[in-house]
């Protein structure tokens, strides 16, 4: 189990949050992965920041852009640049538990897993309140995670070996959503490691923040994404909302 681990980190204005955030990975007890960085062409005064987290550690990597092209984009750029067998996702507001990726990756290899996702727990953004964890089931595969988006993209990690090749797909948001389809429809369903491994900030500017807009978002994706039908779209789109509600109040 030393495999190397790619971590995938888009940046834009977190100088706010960049630090705790790389700080968890540094203290990750799997010491055998890369972290990418990429700055999508930030306004806050973040570049000096940024180059000292990468003169900290000689695994970070940071890529300065010359202009904003959105974080599906940005992501790419990275997957592109990533040199491990695993991809791995991190939002720089995000933070893991120091013993992520040991135990996921040891999951993985165990049960000869693709792709896994794990539990989370979402937390205020000045982290001082945590919420109701998010729970990972065991399984999941295309037509169930049409109904219930419940994969967190900071716990998934994926063996690029098994998968091949892929990319975020070019949409203005729920791209990650469009991903995990993309690598389901490839016939590999996502696992869950029931446990929670990492912890999701909410703020202001976030989708679990402004549910009309994650709503809205889902529906473009089953419609102009995925090709489906209005009426299967209904039903999808009533599951995922009924999921949704359910998650909040457990």
């Amino acid at each position: 189990m030393n495999n190397l681990v790619s971590i995938i980190t888009p940046f834009y204005n977190s100088s706010k949050f960049i630090e705790e955030c790389v700080n968890s990975i540094l203290l990750q007890s799997y010491s055998n992965w890369e972290l990418l960085i990429v700055d999508d062409c930030s306004d806050d005064n973040s570049k000096e920041l940024l180059l000292n987290l990468e003169k900290k550690d000689e695994r970070i990597r940071v890529t300065f852009l010359g202009d904003n092209i959105g974080a599906a984009k940005a992501r790419n750029i990275a997957i592109r640049n990533a040199k491990g067998r695993y991809i791995a996702f991190l939002d720089s507001d995000d933070i893991w538990r120091g013993d992520k990726l040991e135990k996921q990756i040891k999951f993985m290899e165990k049960e000869d897993i693709a792709f896994s996702f794990t539990s989370y727990t979402p937390m205020s953004e000045d982290g001082s309140v945590s919420f109701a964890e998010i729970k990972a089931p065991n399984k999941i595969d295309y037509f169930g995670y049409l109904k219930n988006t419940i994969i967190g993209c900071l716990t998934v990690v994926i063996d690029k070996e098994k998968v091949g090749e892929f990319e975020m797909p070019i949409i203005k948001s729920s791209h990650d959503m469009a991903l995990w389809l993309l690598i389901m429809k490839r016939g590999f369903d996502a696992y869950g490691l029931n446990e929670s491994l990492a912890k999701y900030r909410i703020v202001s500017t976030s989708n679990t923040a402004n549910k009309w807009r994650a709503a809205k978002d889902v529906w473009k994706v089953y419609r102009q994404f995925e090709k489906l039908s209005f009426f299967y779209s209904i039903w999808c789109f009533l599951n995922y909302a009924f999921n949704a509600i359910i998650r909040r109040i457990q």
